[in-house]
């Protein structure tokens, strides 16, 4: 049986292309924890920014935190250069420079973080259009940022795939009528869950030959 192709791909940010560093993660939400005279552990500040245990705001109700409110200070504590300047590049990820058909991004990395660290990788230039989710735009698993990057794209038709690390992305590519490919960078049993998509990835090159 003959392998499928993709004519348009979709590609998450965080945990997906890139990932930042533990120490960052530790020491951002360790000076939120101090305002809000909290103590968070390694393991709540890990499942905070990764989305461990399944949604990020039970975690906080947990520790007894009003989620606005941490979320607030948390915006407010993050320097965007810094982390950039903390995050890496998966060295499975550097097929994606070599996609010959449309590639865009969705992200619900906000755009004052996610062109800085698009720039310090130097990776701006693999995407067609990068779309970074807002309330007006949705949240992944809605399809919606997704239908508008591929349309920004001129990609609105022909096979697809979404690939990302979470629930999230493999919904919005099943709303979005395209395929899903799940990475998981951190175990099933870290996570909490075990996400299913039509492709399962211990390592993004694996989807090279599809290209």
């Amino acid at each position: 049986m003959n392998e499928p192709s993709y004519d348009r791909w979709v590609f998450d940010l965080d945990g997906t292309l890139v990932d930042v560093e533990p120490s960052y993660i530790h020491d951002l939400i360790g000076r939120v924890g101090d305002r809000l005279g909290y103590p968070f552990t390694k393991h709540q500040a890990e499942a905070l920014w990764h989305g461990f245990d399944g949604v990020r705001n039970d975690t906080l109700e947990a520790a007894g935190i009003d989620s606005e409110r941490f979320w607030e200070v948390f915006h407010e504590e993050e320097d965007a250069q810094a982390r950039a300047e903390s995050t890496f590049l998966y060295d499975d990820a550097s097929f994606v420079g070599e996609i010959d058909a449309p590639t865009v991004l969705v992200t619900h990395c906000q755009r004052y973080l996610t062109e800085p660290v698009l720039a310090t990788l130097d990776i701006a230039d693999w995407f067609d259009t990068v779309v970074c989710c807002t309330p007006e735009t949705g949240w992944k698993p809605d399809p919606t940022p997704v239908e508008r990057a591929l349309a920004a794209a001129g990609a609105r038709d022909g096979p697809g795939i979404l690939v990302g690390d979470a629930v999230h992305d493999i919904g919005a590519a099943h709303n979005a009528g395209l395929d899903g490919a799940h990475i998981e960078r951190h175990g099933h049993d870290r996570r909490g869950c075990c996400v299913v998509g039509e492709y399962r990835l211990e390592r993004l090159d694996e989807l090279s030959t599809l290209v």
